[in-house]
């Protein structure tokens, strides 16, 4: 896996933790964290997808 995904996801599963924590104090600023936790899901996908794409075209 590559390390910009791995950091990705990283980020994306303390986003979700900080998103629970404002949710139950109460605070409507977990919004924001499940925005960033969307953002950094999908940029861990690309990396891993754009890895295999690379992988694939340099097998074949």
């Amino acid at each position: 896996m590559p390390r910009l995904a791995l950091y990705a996801l990283a980020v994306c599963v303390l986003a979700v933790v900080a998103a629970v924590v404002a949710f139950v104090q109460g605070s409507l600023l977990g919004i924001v964290w499940v925005l960033i936790a969307g953002l950094s899901s999908n940029m861990a996908w690309y990396y891993i997808r754009k890895q295999r794409m690379e992988s694939s075209a340099d097998v074949g």
